[in-house]
């Protein structure tokens, strides 16, 4: 198995490459055929694969190896030294005590993906997405005066990051849990005795990483 980003490739995932590599451009269910799998199971390892850029994949043709023009050890390096605060975006945050029809314009306000809660000290309690947002709506004649705490995802169950983890940290955690993004918290100090609490810092999502792959390429052209 080969080492790759602080990570090693799985016995499949190589095979994959290797695949790639001899019938490109080679579908999602031709891999899964040839590999006598189901496509579901191959999505999470192709998705990891074209994010650190090993494929690249085109709608409607297929998968390709990576031809980024850095090289892939130099790819492979900027992606090993990266954090998750070198990448994240601000967060859009909106208190628990909002109205859920406050909650939705300041989504759209914000151009926001997903909103993070915050109780009155401004500690992070959880976060709730437009579909969130749209359930209680459809489900209720009353939605500008239901609380934002009645339609959020609470903590604990509810996965985050911190700033210094290392970029692939975040990477991995979003696609075992099928997840867009993430919040980034970093914990504060309370008066209260075992009291764990955080801030929310920041926000990282699949856009948040994309950006900042165009961001690599644009620095290498210049």
């Amino acid at each position: 198995m080969n080492e790759v980003v602080g990570i090693t490739l799985t016995a499949r995932q190589v095979e994959i490459l290797k695949l790639v590599k001899l019938h490109a451009p080679i579908t999602g269910d031709q891999l899964a055929e040839m590999l006598g799998t189901g496509k579901p199971t191959l999505r999470a390892d192709l998705s990891l694969l074209v994010m650190l850029r090993l494929l690249e994949a085109k709608p409607r043709v297929g998968y390709f190896p990576g031809t980024a023009a850095l090289g892939r050890e130099q790819v492979l390096k900027r992606w090993e030294d990266a954090c998750v605060k070198d990448v994240q975006g601000l967060p859009i945050s909106v208190a628990e005590t909002a109205s859920v029809h406050d909650a939705v314009i300041t989504l759209f306000m914000g151009n926001a993906e997903v909103l993070t809660v915050v109780d009155e000290n401004r500690h992070f309690v959880g976060v709730v997405t437009p579909k969130d947002l749209l359930k209680i709506t459809l489900s209720s004649s009353n939605a500008a005066a239901i609380p934002v705490s009645m339609a959020m995802s609470r903590l604990p169950a509810i996965a985050a990051v911190q700033a210094d983890q290392p970029l692939m940290d975040a990477v991995k955690k979003m696609l075992v849990q099928e997840l867009d993004g993430l919040p980034v918290v970093a914990s504060v100090a309370t008066e209260e005795q075992f009291a764990n609490r955080h801030e929310v810092v920041g926000w990282i999502s699949k856009t948040n990483i994309l950006r900042w792959m165009m961001e690599l390429e644009a620095d290498r052209q210049g």
